[in-house]
């Protein structure tokens, strides 16, 4: 898994076509998700994805593994990727997409952004514009992030018999620190 992921990240990369101090990469972007729901709250998170962007042209690309994200509840972790993602039908969740803020990311200092794109989950693209942070210091870029997923927009079904486990809007939050690509 980590090999294709690898891989994609540097299939990305060239994909880019820049040259590559204008690029970062990380390998180890954290995501997680909470629900808040009447009967119960649920979380999960991977450190599992991986992401790319592009200083000069300030293209941003993430994607995560579904089957990576950990629960409290081994049984939710079931229900999450065999009735809900179908990560085996769907194995990742991809962002492709733009910041839109004129910022120097080549200078040390914290920029709110605002990031347009797509992104797929459950073989559903959806456009998003969401509110994000990208600090610099040091050569070094972090980028974070929380917003909310509808999940009836990627068409992912909740049985009425557990509506009241699952909230119908899902909090994400992202965190992303990038090295240069050498």
């Amino acid at each position: 898994m980590k090999q294709l992921l690898s891989l994609t990240t540097l299939l990305l990369l060239s994909a880019f076509n820049a040259a590559a101090q204008d690029v970062y990469s990380c390998r180890n972007a954290t995501f997680r998700f909470f629900s808040s729901a009447p009967m119960e709250d649920i979380e999960a998170t991977t450190k599992q994805g991986v992401s790319a962007i592009n200083v000069k042209t300030k293209t941003v690309y993430f994607k995560v593994p579904i089957n990576t994200f950990q629960f409290r509840k081994k049984l939710m972790q079931e229900h999450f990727n065999e009735n809900y993602l179908e990560s085996e039908k769907y194995p990742f969740a991809e962002f492709k997409g733009k910041v839109l803020d004129e910022v120097d990311l080549t200078k040390d200092g914290s920029y709110p952004v605002t990031v347009e794109g797509a992104l797929n989950i459950h073989g559903v693209t959806k456009n998003y514009r969401e509110k994000g942070t990208l600090t610099v210091k040091g050569g070094k870029i972090n980028a974070s992030a929380k917003f909310n997923v509808r999940v009836a927009d990627h068409n992912i079904k909740i049985p009425t018999l557990v509506i009241k486990n699952i909230a119908e809007v899902v909090e994400v939050t992202v965190n992303a620190d990038y090295q240069p690509v050498k």
